[in-house]
């Protein structure tokens, strides 16, 4: 009997290694449908990693021109409907769609959440992270560019970019459409506001009016002011790279899209130092590698593009020695990394039900059904947020420095499905927060949007599927944690007015018991708060530095081409030399229009 056994189970062992073989083949075989067989690796004359929001524009742009084969290579599958509701991006942190991140234990920040990792949610579908945001256009100012060109990047200053913005913008907006020197209507990207507003919304921004600002199309000449959000959504579901750029030109017989595709390594030739194609393991089976006849674009974001980069022998020759990675070009790549970051907590209780409850059933289905058979209704609010102000708040040692003052008509307490999806701990929701579970409330997010503190992406090891190192190092530099207090202050000036004391607009008075030692409301109760309730806003950039010739830390040139290696380009956020005062989906699609055009000029000669 024991012999049968053995024999039993080494037949089963068999099956299962035939099974194994042969689903490889298979999906070896499915990725290469289209291609010249097994001996030959496909050949394209471009070849794009990541889907996201630039990968998307590239495989538009590029695949316009016919004699140009177009490889799109993206590690996630496809986009849904039930991705595309604009009220419920942080539930999406719970699927496949979303990279799940995490940033390393700081002695600065991220301590009240579990195990003090911050979340850093990414984009792993068709679309990128733009599936998963919350759909806010904001470009940021005339200044940020400026300043990339004045660090030697000629051709990014604010004139030489701004025709890249309106290449791909729809503004619907009526009284925004007609001022045709900072809008388009030409474009693939429509921008419109959201469908639904609350009262709560009206009151915030009439809260900033009645402070002296004035109402701002803040993607024009000034964004000190206060709006409305101007969000990336179409006949009320979110319109994502995908839906904008990709899906209308998933036709072309030019263009060919591989999904559920990891790629692991750029091919580079060491002797000529030539990138000449990727290799991607599809439904994480055998690898598959895909030559490039002309370029390899990445496109995957301010955290993967630079693990790509040092996977594959281009980074700091040290930190790629130590991972026994051999290097090909040693490069400050990782490093400049920034973000934008905030206060998690500033929450603001009410005596009236004028913003958004999600703790009665009955209400919740009447959205839903609103939602399906109208197209209106609280589903239609992106996330939650529904308008921002921006003001200055004092020179920081760096010229005026400008905090951005985001509303949102709930907590992250009243839904506590948003409250896990932030990362923060449990027990601090049940110790001070619970109350606001079935309590009108709103919160104010005072964003740092010009942060001083820098930090890195590392690897770990050398294995292409282990997460990289993420030191965010939020807060290292003690001005950053001076500003967001002075937001703070702003924000509570706000509640003071006419037009949020009309609902009883008052301070959650409730602490963090790691905070309670300090006096309430004081700074040093807030600077508590803030390395406690840490918040990112999910804008990384910066990791694969743009600069010029002279610039030590740079690692691609103005024109985005990788320093050191020939036929190879980075075009996403992580160019990025400083984050741009806005939010950075519009800025990456700015990027990868431009890259276009660029990849076009040197190759349509």
């Amino acid at each position: 009997m024991e012999s049968e056994g053995i024999q039993i189970s080494s037949s089963r062992t068999a099956r299962a290694s035939t099974l194994f073989y042969v689903t490889a083949l298979l999906a070896f075989l499915q990725t290469n449908t289209h291609v010249h067989g097994l001996l030959k690796a496909p050949e394209y004359d471009f070849i794009i990693v990541g889907g996201g929001a630039a990968g998307c524009v590239l495989a538009n742009r590029l695949s316009e021109v016919p004699d140009w084969n177009v490889l799109l290579i993206e590690a996630g599958g496809e986009e849904n409907f039930i991705q595309d509701i604009p009220l419920i991006p942080f539930v999406l942190e719970y699927t496949p769609a979303d990279w799940k991140y995490r940033t390393e234990r700081s002695n600065s920040s991220c301590f009240g959440s579990k195990f003090g990792l911050c979340h850093w949610p990414r984009g792993r579908v068709l679309g990128g992270t733009t599936v998963l945001n919350y759909m806010i256009y904001s470009r940021g100012i005339r200044a940020d560019y400026d300043g990339w060109e004045a660090l030697g990047n000629t051709g990014w200053g604010y004139d030489d970019i701004l025709p890249y913005f309106l290449k791909s913008e729809h503004m619907t907006i009526p009284s925004l459409a007609n001022d045709t020197k900072y809008h388009s209507t030409k474009g693939e990207l429509v921008i419109t506001y959201p469908i639904h507003r609350t009262k709560l919304a009206e009151a915030f921004i009439n809260a900033g009016l009645q402070r002296g600002y004035n109402y701002v199309d803040y993607n024009a000449e000034s964004e000190i002011g206060y709006s409305y959000l101007q969000t990336t959504i179409k006949d009320a579901r979110r319109w994502s790279a995908y839906r904008a750029f990709l899906e209308p030109v998933r036709t072309r017989k030019n263009l060919h899209v591989a999904t559920h595709s990891l790629v692991t390594k750029v091919l580079i030739d060491e002797n000529t130092r030539v990138a000449y194609g990727v290799e991607y393991k599809k439904w994480g089976l055998l690898p598959v590698q895909a030559r490039a006849r002309k370029e390899v674009i990445l496109s995957a974001g301010a955290i993967n593009s630079p693990q790509l980069l040092m996977l594959s022998g281009i980074g700091p020759s040290d930190h790629l020695q130590e991972v026994q990675i051999k290097v090909i070009q040693d490069s400050k790549v990782g490093y400049n990394l920034q973000d934008h970051v905030t206060l998690g907590n500033l929450y603001f209780t009410l005596n009236q039900s004028v913003g958004l409850r999600f703790d009665n059933i009955f209400d919740d289905l009447v959205g839903v059904v609103e939602y399906f058979l109208k197209r209106d209704g609280i589903l239609t609010i992106p996330g939650g947020t529904e308008a921002f102000g921006f003001e200055n708040v004092g020179d920081f040692g760096n010229g005026e420095q400008t905090i951005e003052l985001l509303f949102a008509a709930s907590t992250l307490a009243n839904l506590h499905l948003a409250w896990h999806s932030w990362g923060a701990r449990t027990d601090i929701l049940f110790e001070s927060y619970l109350p606001l579970h079935n309590k009108d409330a709103f919160t104010i997010f005072p964003i740092l949007i010009r942060p001083y503190s820098r930090g890195r992406i590392l690897l770990k090891n050398k294995n292409p599927c282990t997460h990289p190192l993420i030191d965010a190092n939020y807060f290292s530099d003690r001005r950053d944690i001076e500003i967001i207090i002075k937001g703070i202050r702003r924000a509570s000036e706000l509640t003071k007015t006419d037009a949020l004391q009309k609902y009883g607009a008052e301070l959650y008075r409730k602490t963090i018991l790691p905070c309670k030692d300090h006096e309430f409301d004081s700074d040093a109760f807030w600077e508590c708060n803030i390395r406690y309730m840490t918040f990112t806003i999910f804008h990384p950039v910066g990791t694969c530095k743009m600069g010029n010739d002279s610039d030590p830390d740079a690692v691609v040139d103005r024109a985005l081409r990788v320093r050191g290696v020939k036929q190879l380009r980075v075009s996403d956020a992580s160019i990025m030399p400083t984050v741009p005062s806005g939010h950075t989906m519009a800025p990456v699609y700015m990027i990868a229009e431009k890259t276009a055009d660029l990849i076009k000029a040197d190759w349509l000669k």
